[in-house]
């Protein structure tokens, strides 16, 4: 596979340097793409890079994914216009250890491939590199002019910065030109890839490699992801979308990409799956004379659930996605754990009651009426259970004299109440 053709069709490269393709074509080369650690989870908007490095092994290319422990503890200053929190080293090592799990469902760190990816942390050779190493060794070789013609430093000093730029953001694109310029010389790592905004900070590593070893090495980066709309991807109203099924449920990870736009499905697929030229184009065809089936949706959303959250994983949410639909049964509303229960009924107005009431019994029509604000009467409770329009569990209440018991709770917690077709309320027993 040629890498860089592979990336060009897919969209995903926005700048590279003369001679890349060439180098790739030459040999098995090493590429390495940073991350940021300040969390202990990835989230989607680190998938572009993550994909990188997964065509880039496909490719038979050795990737290396370097956790930022160092430049963590100073701040990027490439698109932001404040100073980030640095973070402790305990901190750094247990997200580094957690984000390693996750790169390990795209990447093969296990085999014995010379193409195996690595994990490197940037910290284990910045952390005895003294102040007075750092402006000998490396600041010498780069000129102030030249940092100052960085657009990540331009936006921040020009007239209309409002607060500035410390010298600690100022000397970040040398300490990630110094990760390259070591890579380069302990890894014979030639190639540093990532998002549009780090160029400057790349290129100054390639500058920095040749004039301190005179070395040629090269850079490669890919267009910030948008959605169609203009909107920032990968947010949502309740913030990132993460791969750690405790920080977003597998349920509301593949919610995102299946309801996502068909243009931005068509652009997303190419971006975050393996999937070959003509079955995209097979998909595309398919959306187009039938949009309201969503297939590159319902693909996209398959393919990202699976590889982060495993099959099992991936069924359970569309089997939850049903739901709302009503097409799911009180079987598989009782096979949804608490915390996929409560994605999919996120916001639905929620009535506690005792739980000491289930134990002896309550009749729908006091449960519902009195005990809660379910319905606003007794008398329209009665009225719906005539008028077939009652669900409980998914279960239609034919009975007015129905008796709820705590064996009907969801999770041994909730009861789900549905009037009509779409109005739906939960009961939470505490």
């Amino acid at each position: 596979m040629n890498f860089v053709e592979e990336l060009t069709w897919r969209g995903m490269i926005h700048d590279i340097t003369p001679g890349t393709e060439e180098q790739l074509k030459k040999e098995m080369t090493s590429a390495y793409i940073g991350i940021d650690p300040t969390a202990d989870s990835l989230h989607i908007g680190h998938l572009v890079g993550v994909m990188m490095l997964k065509h880039f092994q496909v490719a038979g290319h050795k990737p290396i994914a370097l956790v930022g422990g160092a430049t963590g503890m100073i701040g990027d200053p490439s698109g932001k216009s404040e100073e980030r929190n640095l973070l402790d080293e305990k901190t750094l090592r247990h997200n580094q250890e957690c984000i390693k799990k996750q790169l390990a469902k795209f990447l093969d760190f296990e085999s014995d491939s010379p193409n195996a990816a690595e994990l490197v942390n940037n910290y284990d050779w910045m952390k005895d590199f003294t102040f007075l190493d750092f402006i000998r060794d490396i600041g010498k070789h780069i000129t102030v002019n030249y940092m100052m013609a960085k657009d990540s430093v331009k936006s921040r000093l020009g007239e209309d910065a409002k607060m500035g730029m410390s010298f600690t953001e100022f000397t970040y694109q040398l300490v990630q030109g110094t990760d390259f310029l070591h890579l380069y010389q302990e890894k014979n790592c030639k190639l540093q890839m990532g998002g549009s905004d780090q160029w400057g900070n790349i290129t100054t590593g390639t500058e920095l490699i040749r004039r301190k070893v005179g070395g040629e090495a090269f850079a490669l980066t890919c267009p910030l992801i948008t959605k169609a709309d203009g909107g920032k991807f990968g947010k949502t109203e309740s913030g990132n979308v993460w791969l750690d099924p405790r920080l977003t449920t597998p349920y509301r990870f593949y919610q995102f990409w299946l309801n996502v736009s068909d243009d931005d499905a068509e652009k997303y697929i190419k971006i975050f799956t393996l999937l070959g030229k003509e079955e995209i184009a097979e998909l595309v065809r398919e959306q187009t004379a039938a949009p309201h089936l969503r297939p590159l949706q319902k693909r996209l959303a398959r393919e990202l659930t699976c590889m982060v959250h495993g099959e099992v994983e991936h069924d359970k949410a569309v089997e939850a996605s049903q739901i709302l639909f009503g097409k799911a049964t009180a079987e598989s509303l009782a096979r949804l754990d608490k915390q996929t229960f409560l994605s999919v009924f996120e916001g639905v107005p929620t009535f506690s009651i005792d739980r000491t009431l289930l134990e002896n019994g309550v009749h729908i029509v006091e449960l519902l009426a009195a005990e809660t604000e379910v319905f606003p009467s007794k008398g329209e409770v009665r009225r719906t259970i005539k008028g077939n329009g009652l669900s409980l569990n998914q279960e239609k209440i034919a009975d007015q004299e129905y008796t709820v018991t705590a064996a009907d709770l969801i999770n041994d917690v909730y009861l789900l109440v549905q009037k009509g077709r779409k109005n739906y309320f939960i009961i939470e027993a505490a």
